[in-house]
């Protein structure tokens, strides 16, 4: 096969959507590269230079102050633990519950659908939320982490969606074959859901990764506060001991700045060493839905 002849017009226009992209890729990632460097700076340098890629003055103070205690190690281990368990609480609830939806013969099916539906428009509320993780005796416990949001309703609309788009031969053949539901579920649709699978796994995980606002409400024992709270009192406590150092002269602040920038790597970093791992799948689970066929 001979070379294909490529305009002059093409070569021009890949080479504008190529520095396009270099560019925008530069836009996207200078901020991340702004906060590690700023992480590793001086309240002073961040405060005299508005942005800068590599610190002048290489300094530890900031991941000393928080890794000064065994807390954050602790806290890694809840938001671990939280993650871990609620991803596949939610993975498990999710495909149990759309797989018998993705059948159309299913008794009271559109009933259920509508309801689910339902809840993607109206809810109870934080108080009412509340009320309900109190009387479970759920406060103070990591379930009330992870069971009030074990189901996305949008998730499981999607996976319901993508469940009924595989062929009815597969059903057909595994059942001659002598495969009960089950068998079905295990050997045959979910090897061929790892695309959708691995996406919401990503979705639930980073959720859970981040949620600190349902710790604050249900989680009393500082020894069972997620990372994400835990650093969130880190960045309250270098502010407080701001104020103090203008009263006593004689206390080392810590450096307020650079903190902020530390809780926000020590924060994402651990979340991010998930992605390459489900990678292989993702891109091709983002565009579930867009084509039919």
């Amino acid at each position: 096969m001979g070379k294909q002849y490529r305009s002059t017009s093409e070569k021009i226009f890949d080479a504008f959507n190529y520095v396009f992209l270099a560019l925008f890729g530069l836009l996207a990632i200078l901020p991340f590269i702004f906060v590690i460097s700023g992480s590793f700076a001086t309240d002073a340098e961040i405060t005299k230079r508005a942005v800068f890629l590599i610190p002048k003055t290489f300094s530890l103070d900031a991941y000393k102050f928080i890794f000064s205690t065994d807390t954050i190690m602790r806290s890694i281990g809840v938001s671990i633990y939280v993650t871990v368990v609620g991803t596949i609480v939610n993975l498990f609830f999710t495909v149990t519950m759309a797989y018998p939806m993705a059948r159309r013969n299913l008794m009271g099916r559109n009933l259920i659908l509508n309801l689910v539906i339902f809840t993607m428009l109206f809810g109870g509320g934080m108080i009412p939320t509340y009320l309900v993780i109190r009387e479970l005796h759920l406060l103070d416990s990591l379930n009330s982490l992870i069971l009030p949001g074990a189901i996305s309703a949008f998730n499981l609309i999607i996976v319901k969606n993508f469940f009924q788009e595989l062929p009815p031969g597969l059903e057909e053949a595994a059942k001659i074959d002598g495969c009960n539901e089950l068998s079905l579920l295990w050997k045959i649709v979910l090897p061929l859901s790892k695309p959708v699978l691995a996406t919401f796994t990503l979705f639930y995980a980073v959720g859970h990764w981040n949620n600190f606002f349902s710790a604050l409400l249900y989680i009393n024992d500082p020894s069972k506060w997620p990372l994400q709270v835990m650093l969130r009192q880190i960045v309250m406590l270098s502010q407080s001991a701001g104020d103090l150092s203008s009263m006593d002269p004689t206390f080392v602040q810590p450096p307020e700045q650079s903190i902020k920038m530390a809780v926000i790597v020590v924060g994402t970093i651990p979340i991010l060493c998930v992605y390459p791992f489900l990678q292989k799948h993702f891109a091709k689970g983002v565009l579930l839905g867009s084509i039919k066929g």
